[in-house]
């Protein structure tokens, strides 16, 4: 199954919502702590609604910590970030595809980045005016991405 990762998010509205994608779409939700926010914040389960309850929700203390416990192919790995070299629009998404998504104000961490710096993707933007699109709609973008043709 299809997973997204948010990479010490910030913003719990933005969790809420992503989560709430997750639900629609059936998609595991990975929060790689620390976290900006606690988890049980009401703005989180705001943005969430009455799904919250459903999101199927996992938690690491760290990204080296998920690269341990689930051990992940690179083939799966599909970092999202505004300077990416390939358009998500490229891969081929394998169906236990691990979508990955940093801070809202940050990106995703440098070394998480060296690390897997073959795997970097953008959403392509038409406007030369905009760096980046909101991290919950970015995710739902990419989520739909990764689906097409399986749903």
């Amino acid at each position: 199954m299809t997973a997204i990762i948010l990479v010490q998010p910030e913003i719990p509205g933005n969790t809420g919502a992503v989560g709430r994608t997750c639900v629609a779409l059936d998609m595991e939700l990975i929060l790689i702590h620390p976290l900006g926010f606690a988890i049980d914040d009401k703005r989180v389960k705001r943005s969430g609604l009455d799904y919250w309850p459903h999101v199927r929700l996992t938690e690491y203390a760290s990204w080296d910590a998920f690269l341990e416990a689930r051990e992940p192919r690179p083939d799966q790995l599909f970092l999202f970030e505004e300077f990416g070299a390939r358009s998500f629009y490229e891969p081929d998404y394998p169906d236990d595809a691990f979508l990955v998504f940093g801070q809202e104000t940050k990106g995703i961490p440098p070394a998480v980045i060296e690390r897997h710096a073959d795997r970097l993707f953008k959403l392509p933007m038409r406007s030369g005016v905009i760096r980046s699109l909101n991290l919950a709609n970015t995710v739902a973008a990419a989520a739909y991405q990764a689906l097409r043709g399986k749903i």
